[in-house]
């Protein structure tokens, strides 16, 4: 099973798509909307702050009948934020994600924040593995 790093390298999209804490939650849908993804890393210049998804939008924007316009993401964004580490295995941070209820992962490498993956992301490479594990194992029933 591979690491989240090498997870991060076969992505098509490397770059960490951010906004900062001040800015408006309707700046966040229109990042979200531009790029098709669910959440966003909120960084203070170089510093992990929170992550804002559309969870959060829907919880603590919609729900609370807030105005997206005038409501900053500081005031809305998780900031007790979970983050994995390049070194971890995708089948336990899998885990751990379909545990506490989550579903977008910022990889923190120290204090520098190296990429954000979704379950998505890991289910996809279960799913390969799990190929690569049975096309392996015919080989090898096959005498191969």
């Amino acid at each position: 099973m591979k690491t989240l790093q090498q997870v991060l390298n076969d992505k098509k999209h490397k770059e960490i798509i951010s906004i900062a804490p001040n800015r408006p939650v309707f700046d966040a849908l229109v990042i979200l909307a531009e790029y098709k993804i669910g959440a966003l890393a909120v960084m203070d210049g170089d510093k992990l702050v929170g992550i804002f998804s559309e969870r959060d939008y829907a919880r603590e924007v919609v729900l609370q009948g807030r105005s997206s316009k005038t409501t900053h993401i500081s005031e809305v964004m998780t900031s007790k934020v979970i983050a994995g580490k390049p070194t971890d295995l995708v089948e336990k941070i899998m885990s751990m994600m379909s545990e506490k209820r989550i579903r977008h992962l910022p990889i923190v490498d120290g204090e520098k924040v190296i990429g954000m993956l979704s379950l998505g992301d890991l289910v996809k490479e279960t799913i390969a593995y799990q190929q690569r594990l049975i096309k392996e194992l015919e080989s090898y029933i096959k005498g191969g």
